[in-house]
């Protein structure tokens, strides 16, 4: 069961004013506006002092609920109970909310429809009882069928289709469970693919050698949504004019169908056993809140093993139902699910924000609980990264205890831990001390060991990737089940920006060697814009304040050639209210790269980037002072209700609205909007504000 909050804002109406003393001097407003941010962060703290707000996805969550619930058959009674059977009704209430006027779902607000999202919607809908005529479902069908038919969706999404009996499992990619096999120096392994993907695939190569299939009534078929009837029999996929390998892939896959139809794979129960016995170690609830703890596995896992044989009442089943159904958040009126919990993200961030503020363990027993929470939450397992590391590093010992150490994401993934938080916890531990790494406390030998993982987590190429040591193999992207446009896991530059700020403030020397291979890669992924790429972010902004992180750590200045290039874009990409801005369109459409409605969270990265460039001189800068007051007149002054369309949650005073989704979950494929962005990183941005005017209006000596 998720923690709840310590404190509850008031309810009182909602308000767009600026926070009091707009008359003040520009650095005493930030000072309010600073403090009252801080509260309403606080506000949001748990009590055992960690950090975690919802975690937003689009429509998908629901609509593959509900398919595979009905795949299970434990959608209709007895199977399902009175409450299942209402919480299921309110997932449909959720989807329809979600639904645009011209009938379609979509990545986020604002974005174009997503065929994929449509169909399993539509179908979702239908199995809740939505008649095909009502015109909700009318104006869906007509657009779906604009938009190509069903037969045109991803390949993660035919596969429910294929459990539900609407299309033969030929019309799904064949990921033969023999992968499991595959000696290390084949083309194909699991360690060579991305952590997320190792736990999608396997439970999908079992389901596609068993192929499950649970029909439904006629009625409640979505042939309708079908341009071509053939195609529900066939892969639909055709080679890419750019990419000459498809084909063959594309005749691997016929292959590979004609050896399951014909029986020829002597090795097919071996290597569904040896899958098994994978998933089962990577389900040990003493290690993992689920497989991956996250929510596309988690679903899959549970038709893979009803297909495998195993009954509901199985422990590795009832306990992977319990982690799945923690994402459900159920309100009054409709339910909706989390893709994942964010625990050690939010609690990292807040902790880095709160020290920017001047919060110290020394000055505030709330973020000395905060960082006994982050040590109770190190990992010390040693997961599947382990096998990708260079063989001296491949002896470490993790945790408390060992030479090694590392963070999940989630409340308990231990095996898969990840650069980016590891990176955010370190260096956010060694600041909350207010002192030196050459101190010897429990939090700096924390932060020493994060060091040692990180270090050996560095690619060939000097950049880092999120959950393995990797090099890229460009290929794999295009098997016929990479759809989901993550089969990699490669370097980029946000995380390796956010490396190099964390090892520098963790003691390492600018000039180490891992540093400065770093800076190298970093410098050869600036665009040619000034810009950067954003992996995990949303998207230029965020990967452009990523960089400019690690850069400024290490030195590195505006008077830099490629850095005045940075610069230039930050200003002209500044939005006439001050606020910066960029829509995911830009993952689609480059040229769109800067560009979007403010939101408070990416104004915080594009004035942070800004400062990261000028230092001392950034608080006296044009830009620097509109975005500041961006965040201040946006700040809210009384506590705001939820409201359409920001349904999800009420905000304090002293904290910010925010509608865009601003994360990255997987480019072009799934994006996010993280609860308590528009919280910490308008609270680092005025609090560096603050501290860079402290500089400026310092006295000097005669």
């Amino acid at each position: 069961m998720t923690p709840t909050t310590t404190a509850t804002p008031p309810a009182t109406p909602p308000t767009d004013r600026p926070v009091a003393g707009e008359l003040l001097p520009i650095h005493e407003r930030v000072d309010i506006a600073v403090e009252r941010s801080i509260e309403a962060l606080f506000s949001k703290q748990h009590a055992d002092g960690h950090f975690c707000a919802e975690l937003e996805g689009d429509s998908i969550l629901n609509s593959e609920y509900i398919l595979m619930k009905a795949a299970l058959g434990q959608f209709d009674p007895p199977a399902a109970t009175p409450h299942d059977r209402e919480r299921f009704r309110k997932m449909g209430v959720y989807l329809r909310m979600l639904q645009r006027e011209d009938g379609t779902w979509g990545q986020y607000p604002g974005s174009s429809p997503d065929l994929s999202a449509c169909v399993k919607a539509y179908l979702a809908l239908k199995l809740l009882g939505d008649q095909r005529d009502a015109p909700h479902m009318v104006r869906a069908r007509e657009r779906i069928l604009e938009l190509g038919g069903a037969e045109k969706i991803n390949t993660f999404s035919m596969f429910y289709l294929a459990c539900l009996g609407q299309v033969s499992w030929d019309a799904c990619p064949t990921i033969p469970p023999e992968v499991v096999l595959l000696p290390r120096l084949s083309p194909f392994h699991l360690d060579k693919v991305s952590a997320w993907t190792r736990t999608m695939i396997l439970p999908l190569a079992i389901c596609t050698a068993l192929r499950p299939v649970r029909r439904l009534p006629s009625h409640l078929g979505i042939g309708e949504l079908f341009i071509d009837q053939s195609a529900r029999e066939r892969l639909c996929r055709t080679p890419s004019d750019e990419w000459a390998w498809d084909g063959l892939f594309l005749k691997v896959d016929k292959a590979l169908k004609l050896v399951d139809k014909t029986n020829l794979s002597p090795l097919r129960g071996h290597a569904i056993a040896k899958a098994v016995e994978w998933l089962d170690e990577r389900l040990d609830p003493a290690t993992t809140d689920g497989l991956g703890a996250i929510f596309p596995p988690m679903v899959y896992i549970q038709i893979a093993y009803q297909a495998f044989g195993r009954d509901r009442d199985h422990p590795i089943l009832v306990e992977a139902e319990k982690q799945l159904d923690r994402f459900i958040v159920e309100e009054d009126d409709h339910v909706r699910m989390q893709p994942c919990f964010s625990p050690v993200w939010d609690s990292g961030i807040a902790l880095y924000a709160l020290t920017e503020a001047g919060h110290t363990i020394e000055n505030n027993p709330r973020v000395e609980k905060l960082c006994e929470w982050l040590l109770d939450h190190e990992v010390s397992h040693v997961g599947d990264w382990i096998r990708n590391l260079r063989p001296e590093d491949q002896s470490m010992r993790m945790g408390p205890g060992g030479d090694a150490g590392a963070w999940a994401f989630e409340y308990k993934n231990d095996w898969y831990p990840d650069v980016d938080d590891t990176a955010m916890i370190c260096k956010a531990l060694v600041r909350a001390t207010g002192s030196p790494m050459s101190t010897s406390t429990k939090y700096h030998q924390a932060a020493a060991r994060g060091v040692r993982w990180m270090t050996a987590m560095q690619n060939d190429d000097g950049g880092w990737a999120a959950f393995d040591r990797t090099t890229h193999r460009e290929w794999m992207e295009h098997v016929p089940f990479a759809d989901h446009n993550a089969m990699q896991d490669p370097s980029c530059a946000d995380i390796t920006g956010r490396t190099i700020e964390a090892l520098i403030t963790c003691g390492m020397s600018p000039n180490h060697p891992t540093i400065r291979s770093a800076l190298a890669y970093l410098r050869g992924q600036q665009r040619d814009t000034g810009a950067w790429w954003g992996r995990w972010g949303v998207n230029f902004i965020y990967g452009t304040w990523q960089a400019t992180g690690g850069l400024a750590a290490a030195g590195e200045t505006g008077t830099a050639t490629y850095l005045a290039r940075t610069l230039d874009w930050l200003r002209s990409t500044q939005n006439d209210d001050g606020g910066w801005g960029e829509s995911c369109d830009t993952y689609e459409d480059e040229s769109l790269h800067g560009r979007g409605e403010s939101t408070p969270s990416q104004t915080a990265w594009g004035l942070l980037s800004v400062m990261h460039i000028l230092g001392e001189c950034a608080a006296n800068d044009n830009a620097v002072i509109r975005g500041i007051e961006y965040l201040l007149e946006h700040q809210l002054d009384m506590h705001a209700p939820a409201n359409a369309p920001e349904h999800i949650l009420p905000e304090p005073a002293g904290a910010w609205r925010e509608a865009p989704f601003t994360g990255t979950g997987f480019p072009r494929v799934f994006y996010l909007r993280y609860h308590l962005y528009r919280h910490y990183f308008p609270l680092i941005a005025l609090s560096r504000f603050t501290n860079l005017s402290r500089v400026t209006r310092r006295p000097t000596r005669s």
